[in-house]
């Protein structure tokens, strides 16, 4: 269970500033976040922790973490978007 507080705070940490990113992490935070397990949350809040243009790298395919955890949580957000 997520609580409305941690939702607030994770949506204001989703917001980057670069509208690339921003258009990515608030909808997956507003829509998917709450229904995500706790392994899969702590990796979401990791990926938060990036720098942008790491982050901007690998959301437009140019590269990918090195951690496995991040890798993950990178692909399971651009699914979310991309045609199959």
């Amino acid at each position: 269970m997520v609580d409305s507080t941690e939702l607030n705070r994770l949506f204001w940490h989703s917001r980057r500033g670069m509208l690339e990113l921003d258009v990515l992490l608030v909808p997956f935070v507003k829509e998917v976040y709450a229904t995500l397990d706790a392994e899969d949350r702590a990796r979401y809040r990791k990926l938060l922790e990036c720098e942008d243009q790491d982050m901007f790298g690998w959301f437009m395919q140019r590269g990918e973490p090195e951690d496995a955890d991040l890798k993950r949580m990178v692909r399971m957000i651009l699914d979310r978007v991309q045609p199959k």
